[in-house]
């Protein structure tokens, strides 16, 4: 909000751009939330890529924004796919560590994201002191979602390998419990043999 009032100074309303964001994220949850339920498994993941680069590209956006339309314009895409993230979230965990480990890293995944929320404002403000502008500290907010996003495109791949190692270790166990069941039968049915025999004899 103050990079609003400092570069629209004129305008009037101004807060209509929280509230812009405000309604799309609410938006963005039901949207994307109804969409991840025909996405497959891990590819969810794929949606928070989206979200991750749409919102990296709008923070970067926001120093360009002369008009205040345009910038209401970039609030209301940001905002859609923070609803995005928020909602596919601990779908994807739970895809990605099973139901028993899901809170837990839904818990790790809030206690990391609370870092730059706690250390970011303050950057941002050291380098409004010394630039005298918000400019570059938007330009820097957009570089770690963008970074992010390529990050998280390589894990369907290693979650579908890891799956793959865990499914042939767990086929070669059933392999060599079938095998122990029919050496066990058969020596259960020679047994069964020579006492009949014995019993004839």
């Amino acid at each position: 909000m103050k990079h609003v009032n400092e570069r629209f100074q004129d305008e009037k309303n101004k807060e209509v751009v929280l509230m812009c964001i405000g309604i799309t994220s609410g938006v963005g949850r039901l949207l994307f939330g109804r969409i991840a339920d025909y996405v497959p498994g891990a590819k969810k993941v794929y949606l928070q890529v989206l979200s991750f680069f749409f919102i990296g590209l709008m923070s970067m956006m926001v120093p360009l924004c002369s008009i205040f339309g345009a910038l209401i314009a970039v609030c209301l895409i940001m905002g859609l796919f923070d609803g995005c993230f928020i909602s596919i979230m601990a779908p994807i965990a739970f895809e990605l560590v099973g139901a028993q480990d899901v809170s837990q890293a839904i818990g790790f995944l809030l206690g990391i994201m609370s870092i730059p929320m706690t250390v970011g404002p303050p950057i941002a403000g050291l380098l409004r002191d010394k630039l005298g502008a918000y400019d570059v500290a938007f330009y820097l907010a957009g570089i770690p979602p963008l970074i992010g996003g390529v990050v998280l495109c390589f894990i369907p791949w290693i979650h579908s390998k890891k799956q793959r190692e865990i499914n042939k270790t767990t086929g070669g166990g059933k392999m060599e419990k079938m095998l122990e069941n029919q050496n066990s039968l058969l020596s259960s049915s020679s047994g069964i043999c020579k006492k009949e025999s014995d019993s004839i004899i």
